[in-house]
């Protein structure tokens, strides 16, 4: 080592012991400077950056608050709309069963009532079928009674005719008229 270096070591350590500031370069007038420049800058931070921000935060947060809020509004809305149009669909379903049962029944009354009519149609025809072949049989035998009749009369006149006289003839003319009248009546 060298003498001066040596010496300058020996006179640090009998030189008194500087205090903390000193050793570190600092000077209160600057640290009192730098305090105040601190806070200026902290109160133009906080007056300009800081509570700006937060106040944007906190707005933003009510509005994500707000949506979130109003989305759980629309999916309760949204499920009460579903329950609602599945109460509605119900509802028509059962509307619809009805009704197509009362279609079917208003058909089958009336698939009933027509029946019913052809029936009776078919009813009235047959006894209006029955009394013409009835009269149309009164009317046959009668025509037939009275062909009848007029043979036997014209048969019994030539039997007769040989051996009567015209008054035997007129009595069984009347007596066969009379016969003739009653068969027909």
């Amino acid at each position: 080592m060298s003498l001066p270096l040596f010496l300058a070591a020996a006179a640090q350590a009998q030189a008194p012991e500087a205090s903390i500031p000193e050793r570190f370069g600092l000077e209160p007038k600057y640290i009192v400077m730098q305090v105040i420049s601190f806070l200026i800058v902290l109160f133009v931070l906080y007056k300009f950056g800081i509570k700006p921000v937060t106040a944007t935060m906190e707005e933003r947060t009510k509005k994500i608050e707000s949506g979130i809020k109003h989305a759980e509004e629309m999916q309760a809305k949204l499920a009460a709309a579903q329950q609602e149009s599945a109460v509605i669909v119900k509802q028509a379903n059962v509307e619809a069963s009805r009704i197509v049962d009362d279609a079917r029944k208003i058909a089958k009354d009336f698939l009933d009532k027509q029946t019913q009519e052809a029936t009776a149609k078919s009813t009235d025809l047959l006894g209006k079928a029955q009394q013409a072949i009835e009269l149309e049989h009164k009317k046959m035998l009668a025509d037939a009674r009275t062909e009848i009749a007029r043979l036997v009369v014209t048969t019994t006149e030539r039997v007769l005719a040989k051996k009567l006289t015209d008054a035997d003839r007129a009595a069984y003319n009347d007596a066969a008229s009379r016969e003739l009248a009653d068969l027909k009546g």
